[in-house]
């Protein structure tokens, strides 16, 4: 027989041997965020001013929007004015501590005017680290009245304008979303078969516009998404990098090759 034939025969039938696990894999699938932030207001409140727009690209910590913060602030002075009171107070305590113990030292007082004095110091010390604590909540509550972004993004959803009166156990929507653009999902539907071939951290590819872009398995679906005739189907999601300016959007149809 012809030696190129034999070769030929001789690959085909090592192709034939190659387990099905081998051969990559092509699906179609869709971009999706990596996740999402969905922002509310945490008190009751008017909105004095919402600072961004939809599709707007953010940094981190970048302020998105204000609450009306005239009663926030006014309680954020007087946890503040009452901070420095008890501090008075236990600065005064401690020097009249600090006496009654020279004094007792000196045989000029009895004990039960110094247990008086010390006595009297804690509970003025106790009345300042209260009043810290107030101080500190009233800064929190404060900072609750502007929503800033946590990391750098593009606002994907905003659901209010100034002036809106919010309550805060009556948000159906979130004020604002923002979700990460340095990175994207491709998400392809497979089945159980599939789904046990792979594991999170392993190769794959994405074609995105034309463009072959290296990923990883990010996720394996744990619960069905649809039950079809051939059997249950999953999501696995493959992650990769992006940039701000590419401008990805969720449900761009994209390729998934997977090794």
């Amino acid at each position: 027989m012809n030696p190129a034939l034999l070769l030929r025969h001789a690959i085909a039938a090592l192709l034939m041997l190659l387990p099905a696990a081998a051969q990559a894999l092509q699906m179609s699938g869709r971009l999706e965020w990596q996740h999402r932030v969905e922002m509310r207001a945490v008190e009751n409140g008017v909105v004095d001013e919402v600072l961004v727009t939809l599709g707007q690209h953010v940094d981190k910590g970048d302020l998105l929007l204000r609450m009306d913060q005239r009663e926030a602030r006014a309680a954020a002075l007087e946890a503040k004015a009452r901070a420095a009171r008890t501090l008075v107070a236990l600065e005064d305590a401690e020097r009249e501590l600090a006496r009654s113990r020279e004094l007792f030292d000196r045989g000029l007082i009895a004990i039960e005017e110094l247990k008086d004095a010390e006595l009297m110091k804690a509970a003025a010390e106790a009345e300042h680290e209260s009043a810290k604590a107030a101080q500190a909540a009233a800064d929190v509550l404060l900072e609750r009245t502007e929503l800033r972004a946590p990391f750098d993004g593009i606002v994907v959803a905003r659901n209010v304008h100034d002036g809106a009166v919010i309550y805060k156990t009556l948000q159906q929507e979130p004020l604002v979303a923002v979700a990460p653009t340095d990175k994207m999902l491709a998400r392809i539907l497979v089945t159980a078969d599939v789904l046990r071939r792979y594991r999170p951290g392993q190769a794959a590819q994405v074609n995105v516009r034309g463009r072959l872009r290296e990923g990883v398995i990010y996720s394996l679906g744990v619960e069905a998404v649809r039950i079809d005739p051939d059997g249950a189907v999953y999501e696995l999601d493959v992650i990769f990098d992006s940039k701000p300016d590419e401008i990805l959007r969720p449900s761009e149809f994209v390729q998934v090759t997977l090794p």
